[in-house]
């Protein structure tokens, strides 16, 4: 999950988040080999990025297999501003939670592999953070249990 950035004309930017949708994440997704429950995020919920804006308006149908492909405003064509940078969350566990992870459910990020990473838990609606104040590898065991 993160921020989109594309490489064009040798350099990275961001995407606006005109027309950003779910379809345009399910594509993000496939095109980055993650399989999970795509989300779009907007308003630079991952921050704002730093270089150029190169895409905008995009629409795609879902089925693509690249944003290239997806209806878009030509390259460097764009209204926007970084807080309308484009993100997307290929977890598999965003948006599916609200319904199927019970209090208590556990998952790791940020880790190189995933077996490994931050422990989250699921909590009233979001997912937050484990404090490690008395944390051992007790508590290790048990999480690696209940993955």
């Amino acid at each position: 999950e993160g921020r989109v950035e594309v490489y064009h004309d040798g350099k990275w930017g961001t995407i606006c988040d005109d027309q950003w949708d779910d379809h345009d994440a399910e594509v993000v997704c496939r095109q980055l080999g993650l399989s999970g429950n795509p989300k779009a995020l907007s308003w630079a919920h991952y921050g704002q990025g730093s270089g150029p804006i190169l895409l905008d308006e995009v629409e795609c149908s879902g089925n693509e297999l690249s944003l290239d492909q997806c209806k878009k405003s030509d390259w460097g064509q764009q209204n926007c501003d970084h807080i309308e940078d484009a993100g997307v969350s290929c977890d598999p566990f965003t948006g599916m939670c609200l319904q199927f992870c019970a209090k208590g459910s556990v998952r790791l990020t940020g880790g190189r592999s995933p077996s490994e990473g931050r422990v989250e838990v699921y909590y009233d609606g979001d997912w937050g953070t484990v404090c490690d104040d008395g944390w051992t590898d007790l508590g290790a065991q048990v999480v690696c249990r209940q993955l």
